[in-house]
């Protein structure tokens, strides 16, 4: 089965670029545009890993970190924080507010950007097997896939 990624950004472009470019690495992509977006699509469907933009309308990043983190059900799931923001400070808020790595947009490199989520994906889910990876109801179990998601 395909580790399921959820990718939080307010542009649509660059959702629509990065989900085709993870999908065709063979992962299972489902998008969100702001973080309010986002947490309604991790309550439906809880993903391997999450990729969040700092800067979106509505709810930024940081505040979806930590209503993730706050949460028992989803304070497990590995955050890759992305943004335009360099800076150490913001690099600095985002690992105090729990995210697992921290990359810096522009994205020169999708396929550096493909190791790191690897790597994620392979240090988090190390001896796991798939049935004993949280649902969305918080139980152990298999996820459903949702085509619905991947139609974006």
């Amino acid at each position: 089965m395909a580790n399921r990624i959820l990718l939080v950004d307010d542009s649509r472009e660059f959702v629509a670029t990065l989900k085709l470019f993870l999908e065709h690495k063979g992962f299972e992509v489902a998008g969100a545009y702001d973080g309010a977006q986002g947490l309604q699509r991790v309550k439906e469907q809880i993903p391997d890993l999450i990729i969040l933009d700092v800067m979106m309308p509505k709810l930024d990043g940081w505040s979806t970190l930590t209503r993730l983190q706050s949460d028992e059900a989803t304070a497990q799931i590995p955050v890759l924080m992305l943004t335009v923001l360099g800076e150490s400070r913001s690099v600095k808020i985002s690992y105090d507010l729990g995210c697992t790595w921290f990359y810096s947009k522009p994205i020169a490199d999708l396929e550096d950007l493909f190791l790191v989520v690897r790597r994620i994906l392979e240090t988090t889910h190390a001896g796991q097997d798939e049935d004993d990876r949280p649902r969305a109801n918080g139980q152990a179990g298999g996820l459903i896939n949702n085509k619905e998601d991947s139609n974006e």
